[in-house]
């Protein structure tokens, strides 16, 4: 996403991998209907979005601000990022276009700062010909820069350790298969996109060095909310001794939230279960469970790469840095 002077320019991932196409936000409700329906996504991109929604709405002169805070929370209540960020803007005493535009866009260098120092750190786990398995997007459509568990895998890349990755698919919106492999592809960066039932088989044949993913939610005991089937694979690689990685900013974590059951779980429409690209799959009637996220346990994770190196619960702010 790109801001222009008086709007948000933002790559609508909807229509991606087919189509590269830019929207122009010009309100506050604009960013978060692009927030709700998942023009962006990814935890720190929606808290970009969502801060840049709240500058719209201080340069529109709407009236109450905090509504308008609390609106843009709602549209995605799991992924914590975007809650730290507007309640920082939210801090600021004046609340002027300016005052709020120049801390969206400080957030947004900070996030780019943040993936940064996450791929750099991350290299510690990675070793040379490294088989990665990966699920959903946590590339730079996810976030400000290089992402988080993509960052770590883009840097082992440039840095020549001739690694292969495997992405999940991540049903039920294909976030594996549309976004993470397009990302992959334009950097010439070896891997296979697999179903998601397809992980269990390769870890059992040896055929993955370890799991890392990103996180949207992470608990101050490690309890980690992360897009659905991130728990399913963190469960088969400790059984087959699989290290298990969750690469995440300071911002992701959510130290006011004791444990994993605290966290609201998001759930969505049937249809993104029950059609494909518009095209109905099942039978008209078929009941549908469809959380977008869940919850990975803290003794089923090996560490988490950060900013601030690889850590282990309990976490603290001094641990975490300056949120």
């Amino acid at each position: 996403m790109e801001w222009k002077e008086d709007h948000l320019r933002l790559l609508d991932q909807t229509l991606l991998p087919h189509q590269s196409v830019w929207k122009e936000l010009r309100t506050w409700q604009e960013c978060a209907n692009a927030i709700q329906t998942m023009m962006v996504r990814g935890a720190p991109a929606i808290a970009v979005c969502g801060c840049y929604g709240l500058a719209l709405a201080a340069l529109a002169n709407e009236p109450d601000l905090n509504l308008v805070a609390r609106s843009l929370l709602q549209t995605r209540p799991t992924a914590v990022n975007l809650q730290i960020c507007l309640n920082r803007m939210m801090a600021i005493p004046q609340k002027t276009f300016v005052d709020l535009l120049n801390a969206a866009q400080e957030f947004e260098r900070e996030d780019r700062e943040l993936c940064n120092a996450i791929g750099e750190n991350g290299q510690a786990i990675v070793k040379p010909n490294a088989r990665i398995l990966t699920i959903c997007n946590t590339g730079a459509l996810a976030t400000a820069g290089d992402g988080t568990a993509l960052a770590v895998i883009r840097h082992a890349h440039r840095s020549g350790k001739a690694i292969h990755v495997y992405t999940c698919e991540t049903r039920p919106r294909m976030q594996g298969l549309k976004l993470t492999a397009w990302e992959l592809l334009q950097e010439e960066i070896p891997f296979t996109s697999i179903v998601d039932s397809a992980a269990a088989m390769l870890m059992q044949s040896n055929q993955i060095d370890v799991v890392i993913a990103g996180a949207d939610r992470i608990a101050a005991n490690g309890d980690t909310a992360n897009k659905i089937g991130t728990y399913m694979l963190a469960v088969i690689a400790a059984h087959h001794k699989v290290p298990f990685y969750i690469a995440a900013p300071r911002t992701t974590f959510d130290l006011a939230t004791a444990e994993g059951s605290k966290i609201i779980i998001e759930e969505r429409a049937d249809t993104e279960v029950t059609t494909i690209e518009g095209h109905p799959m099942a039978a008209a009637g078929t009941k549908v469970y469809n959380p977008a996220f869940d919850v990975t346990p803290n003794d089923l994770i090996t560490g988490f790469i950060t900013e601030s190196g690889i850590i282990k619960p309990p976490f603290s702010f001094d641990a975490l840095g300056k949120r």
